[in-house]
Parts: C-alpha cells; structure tokens; sequence
C-alpha cells in the first residue's frame, strides 16, 4: 500500500503539490502576460518567485468543495503576490511618482465633480498636458501596482475570454452575459486601441508584431494598451458593481 492511500496527510500533500506543478504553466503565462508592460529593470524571474508564492498560496487555501475552479482561484492569487511584491518594490523615480499621484488625484477630483470615472481625454485636459503624457503616466501607475489602477477587471476577462480552457463556475448564463458585455465594450473603443486589444488578446500576437502592424514603438503599443484597459475598466466596473 502507497504512503498516499495509508496516510491522508501524504494524500493531500501530494494533491496540494500536483496542482502547484499542474499550474506552473499557469504561473509562466501571467508572468509573460505582466510582463508586457513592465520595464527592463523588474526581473522576470523575480516575477515568476513572487507568484510561485500566490501558487502556493492558492494551493494551500483552495476548498474544492465551493465549486470555484482551481486554475480561476489560482490567477488571483498569483497576480496578487506579484502586484504585492512591485508595490514594495516602489521602483518607480520620484518624479513619475509624484506625476501618478497628480493624476491620482486628478481622477479622483474628477469623478467627484461628475460622478463617473473619467475618460483620459478628461484626464488630459484637467491635467493641461497630452493624451500621449496620460498614457505614460497611466503605463507608470499600472506596472508600478498602484492602489487606483490595481483592478484590471478588464484584463482579467480578456485573459480568460481568450483561452478556450476557462469557465465560469458561476454559471455559463452570467459568464456569457458577461463576455457579451466585455464585447460590445471593446467595439465601442477608438480604432487603435480596439487594434491593440484584438491582436494582444485575440491573435496572440508579440508586442514587437504589434508595433510593426501600426507601425509605431513597441513602448507607444505598450501605452495604448494600458489606456485601452483604464477605458475598459471605466466602462465595465460600474456595470459589474466594482470600482476601478
């Protein structure tokens, strides 16, 4: 008789490290999905140490019995560990620190006059800079992990829209509703943006290939995708009860 079948701790340490080992290519998909918008400076295996804990993590506090598929409860907890781990890293200079939090507060001023989430041309001009300035300061918060910009409802979805393993235990109606939604929502966005999303997400392409479609910088695809997730996140969150 197996240590396993005679002893239940040996059975569910084995099970917990299966799903540690059967994840890691979970694991290495999100660190290269991140790591799409953060600079040369942040190592990638310092990312992949970071949400080897959340696996951990995730493997040890998972109940099965609440229907939540592993893979789902996992992907929170890995991008979790990692946005941790850059907001204390705190590598950001002082002088794009201080232009997050201008803008931080900027939105914040915002919504509270109109009470919706702004758009980044309202950013823009509350601000007196360019569209094209929003973007790299938005790119800064976002990578740097920052409180405002942390909720990437909108990344979230299109990572698992776009892998036809994913499910939601909830229930197909509302996972379809919800699809749906996210849809609509990125027909409605400007055309390059709409480009970026479709072929980061849909076609899978490189950010290099990207760049060469709209013949632009691979940094320019990096800055137009995070403004694309800010206006699918503003568009989404109110809808879905959650604020970005």
């Amino acid at each position: 008789m197996s240590d396993s079948a005679s002893n239940p701790y040996a059975a569910v340490a084995f099970d917990r490290d299966k799903l540690i080992l059967e994840h890691v290519p979970l694991l290495k998909h999100l660190v290269g999905r991140m790591a799409f918008d953060l600079p040369a400076s942040i190592d990638r295996d310092d990312l992949f140490g970071w949400g080897m804990v959340g696996l951990i993590q995730a493997a040890d506090s998972w109940e099965s019995g609440r229907g939540l598929k592993f893979s789902t409860y996992a992907y929170t907890k890995i991008r979790g560990a990692i946005l941790d781990e850059l907001r204390r890293s705190d590598f950001l200079p002082r002088g794009r620190r201080e232009k997050v939090r201008e803008l931080d507060r900027a939105v914040a001023e915002l919504e509270q006059r109109t009470g919706v989430v702004p758009a980044p041309e309202d950013i823009a001009k509350e601000l007196g800079i360019t569209l094209e300035e929003v973007d790299e300061i938005l790119l800064a918060a976002k990578t740097a992990g920052h409180a405002s910009f942390d909720e990437e409802i909108s990344s979230t979805l299109l990572e698992r829209v776009s892998d036809p393993q994913s499910s939601d235990p909830q229930g197909s109606v509302e996972w379809n509703e919800m699809k749906e939604l996210l849809v609509r929502t990125i027909q409605a966005l400007p055309e390059q943006e709409r480009t970026v999303i479709t072929l980061y997400y849909g076609e899978e392409l490189l950010l290099r290939e990207i760049a060469e479609v709209l013949e632009v910088t691979e940094s320019r695809v990096s800055q137009i995708h995070t403004r694309a997730l800010y206006r699918l996140n503003r568009e989404l969150c109110p809808r879905i009860g959650t604020t970005p």
